[in-house]
């Protein structure tokens, strides 16, 4: 197994365009030809549109655009402006008239970061369209996780900035990759080591509390935490599978975030998995399903250290006084 670059994995576009200073903005991944998806939700407050699209009942075989974005549901309207682009550009179901694209988006909640008045929009759905002609993806405080913030049981105040991130490998023919949008209520910990890399601070905010012990303390309180959450991600891979399978697959990606987010799928994320097919490589699923839980680790924890302190929050370098990876 060898690692590469998420851009490595050709059959998909990549683009994202951000509001640095509203702290917000877009990541797509586009298929011209039409990528098979499927999709798992298991936070209790997803921002989402067209999810419908994946059950294994509906019609559509395949999606044009996948789009991971801020603003919350505010942010939806990106996905007008990707369907613009991609109208334009004569991707999509050939209905005679014009080309229907199918297109779906989950967005995580950033609106207490920087101006909360200023959400994904058409205008940046369509520009980071234009930006994947180009593959303009990087890690860190861009697109989606432009205003991602992790650790924020007690709110903003002790909460740390954290951004997107994306890892993949290749095993002869067969490449996969993830990208994940870090925006959780919890504390972020790397999974090889055990240790939190991201989350509660101490008063101090030089040191981590642990979330999980902070809501045991708390419980005769009865108080829930902060509800602005929801870490996003995808699963990208030329291994050929059907939206049933590739459902199954997203839920095995799950497992990555439970090996680095805990606590992890509340009430008050909106946790969501995609995963996303060109459908040109034999493969087992199980072994797809496997290997997607580990580089979904491996993204969260890209996504964490890759992050720059902004918006009066500190990252990953602040606290351990790293360099940025």
């Amino acid at each position: 197994m060898k690692k590469i670059a998420i851009t490595d994995l050709e059959d998909f576009k990549i683009g994202q365009t951000e509001d640095e200073k509203a702290a917000t903005g877009v990541t797509v991944i586009i298929s011209e030809t039409g990528m098979a998806a499927g999709v798992d939700i298991r936070g209790g407050g997803p921002a989402s549109r067209e999810c419908e699209l994946l059950r294994p009942f509906s019609a559509a075989e395949v999606i044009h655009a996948l789009v991971l974005g801020g603003g919350s549901t505010f942010g939806l309207d990106a996905s007008g402006g990707v369907l613009r682009y991609l109208e334009a550009h004569q991707i999509g179901y050939d209905m005679g008239i014009t080309h229907i694209p199918q297109v779906c988006q989950s967005d995580i909640f950033d609106l207490t970061v920087g101006d909360p008045m200023t959400r994904p929009d058409q205008k940046m759905g369509e520009q980071a369209c234009i930006n994947a002609e180009k593959g303009n993806y990087k890690d860190g405080n861009f697109g989606a996780g432009c205003g991602a913030t992790v650790g924020k049981w007690l709110g903003m105040d002790y909460c740390m900035k954290t951004g997107i991130g994306s890892a993949a490998v290749s095993i002869g023919e067969i490449r996969l990759g993830a990208i994940v949008a870090v925006n959780a209520i919890g504390d972020i910990y790397d999974p090889d080591t055990g240790k939190i890399i991201a989350g509660l601070l101490s008063e101090d905010k030089r040191s981590f509390r642990n979330t999980e012990q902070v809501m045991i303390e708390m419980a005769d309180a009865q108080q829930g935490g902060f509800t602005g959450n929801t870490t996003i991600g995808a699963i990208l891979t030329n291994a050929a599978f059907n939206k049933m399978q590739l459902s199954k697959i997203a839920s095995m990606a799950h497992n990555g975030y439970a090996r680095c987010i805990k606590p992890v799928h509340t009430s008050l994320d909106g946790d969501s998995i995609y995963a996303l097919s060109s459908g040109k490589v034999k493969a087992d699923m199980d072994l797809i399903g496997t290997l997607a839980a580990k580089v979904m680790a491996d993204a969260i924890v890209t996504a964490v250290k890759s992050a720059a302190g902004a918006y009066g929050f500190p990252a990953y370098g602040d606290v351990f006084g790293e360099k940025q990876e």
